[in-house]
């Protein structure tokens, strides 16, 4: 994946969003007649590099309340160098800390989103993923574990009475469960912190 381009697109990206955000006055939905919601990344657009990352996502969500919602999210990506590397070291998108190789990962899990002032919210998720590690020419390896966990805040932009939705938010990763790496493939996770600090994303969503 060409990490630097990116880095560069999904950060503009992202700050033209979080500017929106607080120039736009949010519309409030009406949770009671559309409590269920679709939404997805726009960082699918990476998928049309010439390296894709193979990054698909889909979330599905309940509003229980004006505030809490409930949210059963699907995610799978490809990967080529340890996560845990800062967008902002010069080490990202380096060739020289990528794999002999490449991660592919299958993950479905659960999360948890707070209101808590407008449009401005909190969310938390447990992702469970599955992974199969190859070779550089695409010969499986062995599979592993990795337990991804996320802390969001973000502001969320309500379009045509709520029914459409776009959601610019900052994500806290960190996976403390991470198994069954190859060696060379460890080699370069130590490398490295188990967490990423600082990511940004923007996704888009309706209701029904």
């Amino acid at each position: 994946m060409n990490r630097p381009y990116f880095r560069m697109t999904a950060g503009f990206l992202f700050f033209l969003s979080l500017f929106c955000s607080f120039s736009l006055a949010a519309e409030e939905p009406d949770s009671g007649s559309m409590p269920c919601m679709v939404e997805t990344s726009l960082w699918m657009i990476a998928n049309l590099l010439p390296d894709p990352p193979d990054f698909y996502q889909l979330c599905l969500g309940y509003q229980l309340d004006e505030k809490n919602s409930i949210f059963l999210n699907g995610i799978t990506w490809k990967y080529s160098a340890p996560l845990g590397i800062p967008m902002w070291d010069p080490s990202f998108g380096s060739p020289d800390e990528e794999y002999p190789g490449f991660v592919r990962g299958f993950g479905l899990g659960v999360g948890y989103q707070r209101f808590v002032w407008k449009g401005l919210f909190a969310s938390l998720y447990a992702v469970p993923f599955m992974q199969n590690f190859y070779t550089s020419d695409d010969q499986r390896i062995q599979s592993g574990f990795q337990l991804y966990l996320q802390a969001q805040l973000g502001y969320q932009i309500n379009f045509l009475h709520g029914r459409f939705f776009i959601k610019p938010a900052i994500y806290m990763n960190y996976w403390p469960i991470n198994t069954n790496f190859p060696d060379a493939f460890q080699q370069k996770e130590n490398n490295w912190p188990n967490y990423q600090p600082f990511e940004p994303h923007l996704n888009i969503g309706f209701r029904f």
